[in-house]
């Protein structure tokens, strides 16, 4: 493989990749149909440069660090075949992807800057680049490239980038690729094989659906990036072989793209907004029960207080560990919820609002 030590191969693959799938979307009539704002093009955009970059900027300083402070660690790993640094570079770097990704959800620091990835109402190829700098600028991936680059694994970190690019732009694109699998029984074994090694676009458009009351999406949930492995392993699996009908997110505050992307330098100036400097998340529990009548339907069941809606969800569980509950109701009748958040059996009120007075 010769070819992966010409200078800059990895780039003008990614640059090859993301043309096919463009023109792939195009036939498709995506971008005739696109509801995108301007911002969105500007964000998306921006943030293929912004990925660029900080790519380059960290393999440079990682090797001038690394040059000057561990010398004779140079190049320690570059007698290993391609058979063995390959597997051994695209697995840390997945796991590493896996659980930075899952933070974003998790901790609301991070939830900001990851915030705009989610913020799309639409799926795309250039949606996989919609973060602020600050989050490629602490990816762990992007660092990782730069140290296996300096350990001697260059090659596999080129090939590597190549193959993440191929899986990551695939399942954001408007082309569902994987439907045909899903479509034909005979092709089902086969589906399963393929959703339970990598990535596939139902498993990753659930991601982004904009809640679960569909019961297909799960945005706290299939954190993968590459291979659907960790999901599996650390319980956040969801398979439904559907796509939502409904991205982004609930409470979408509409926020300018320099402060989506610029954040924490740029602020946005609507305080209802998360990236504002006032912004604050506090608890909205009661202490009496909500009585009501519910008609047949599915509701989300606020579980980390947040919400303004009590006792639904509105989506102010983001960067928490907190996730809705999802109840559906099959006939019309009369509910009394939980407000509290003190229940021992949510969603209905089990009068633990008592001890409280």
């Amino acid at each position: 493989m010769e070819w992966l030590n010409i200078p800059n191969i990895d780039l003008y693959l990614v640059l090859g990749i993301l043309f096919s799938f463009g023109a792939i979307e195009t036939i498709l009539g995506h971008y005739s149909n696109s509801e995108r704002r301007k911002d969105d093009w500007i964000m998306e955009s921006i943030g293929f440069f912004v990925v660029a970059f900080t790519k380059a900027l960290l393999v440079t300083v990682i090797y001038i660090i690394g040059s000057t402070l561990f010398p004779s660690v140079a190049g320690i790993l570059s007698g290993w075949t391609l058979w063995l640094a390959f597997p051994f570079y695209i697995l840390i770097d997945d796991v590493a992807q896996y659980w930075y990704h899952r933070s974003a959800h998790e901790y609301d620091w991070l939830w900001k800057h990851h915030r705009v990835h989610h913020a799309a109402k639409e799926m795309g190829i250039l949606t996989s680049y919609r973060n602020s700098w600050v989050y490629y600028l602490i990816m762990p991936n992007l660092w990782w490239v730069g140290i296996s680059t300096f350990l001697g694994l260059g090659m596999a970190a080129a090939l590597g980038l190549i193959f993440k690019q191929i899986v990551v732009t695939s399942v954001h694109s408007t082309w569902k690729w994987d439907e045909v699998l899903y479509k034909y029984k005979f092709l089902h074994p086969l589906a399963w094989i393929v959703e339970h090694i990598i990535i596939t676009p139902a498993f990753h458009h659930g991601h982004h659906g904009r809640a679960q009351d569909d019961h297909i999406s799960d945005p706290n949930g299939n954190f993968g990036n590459t291979f659907s492995l960790w999901d599996q392993m650390f319980g956040t699996a969801t398979f439904t072989r559907q796509f939502p009908s409904v991205y982004g997110l609930q409470t979408d505050t509409l926020d300018k793209w320099t402060s989506q992307v610029f954040y924490p330098f740029i602020k946005e100036k609507q305080p209802e907004s998360e990236l504002s400097s006032g912004f604050k998340k506090v608890k909205n529990t009661g202490t009496e029960p909500l009585k009501t009548e519910l008609d047949p339907g599915t509701y989300l069941y606020c579980q980390c207080g947040f919400s303004k809606d009590q006792p639904f969800c509105n989506g102010s569980h983001h960067g928490s560990k907190f996730k809705p509950m999802v109840v559906d109701i099959k006939k019309k009748r009369k509910v009394s919820l939980c407000t509290c958040k003190l229940t021992k059996t949510p969603p209905f009120c089990d009068d633990s609002h008592l001890s409280l007075k």
